[in-house]
């Protein structure tokens, strides 16, 4: 399973898996749901994703450090500062809020299936990977970075 390891860019996963809600949901309409405030709510979730995300895509800029994540071992730089002070991976956390949000707007349990599955795909075929390789570029550095810095949140 190595072959898919930074393979598929995060962003068509966050479109396959927001897919995969959607497909739940047309497939079991019957399980949806719907609350007062339910658009807004998610709209909000999304927007917390998506300024999450933007977040560290601004701190790597500053640091002038590849955004790129289909190849890590191109990291000039690591950065530790912003948003990175409470996050490693704040990128994929918004992405995951963003497909919070979508689920929300769908009110649709299947929508949280999704979620498990970008998850479970981003630790495994992106986030370790990408972890070995910083490893490798700044050795103790990083390391010492991942036991102060929470994985997710």
């Amino acid at each position: 399973m190595r072959f898919l390891e930074t393979r598929i860019p995060p962003p068509l996963v966050v479109l396959a898996t927001g897919a995969l809600g959607w497909g739940l949901m047309t497939l079991t309409p019957g399980l949806s749901v719907s609350f007062p405030g339910q658009a807004a709510l998610g709209l909000l979730a999304a927007a917390l994703g998506v300024a999450i995300a933007a977040a560290g895509i601004v701190s790597f800029a500053k640091a002038r450090t590849t955004v790129s994540p289909v190849n890590p071992g191109r990291a000039t730089a690591l950065v530790r500062s912003g948003i990175y002070r409470w996050t490693r991976n704040p990128m994929y956390l918004g992405m995951a809020l963003l497909l919070l949000g979508w689920t929300i707007v769908l009110g649709h349990p299947g929508g949280l299936a999704a979620i498990i599955v970008f998850v479970a795909y981003i630790e495994v075929f992106q986030i370790r990977p990408e972890e070995r390789a910083l490893t490798e570029l700044f050795g103790d550095a990083y390391v010492g970075y991942c036991k102060r810095v929470r994985r997710w949140i």
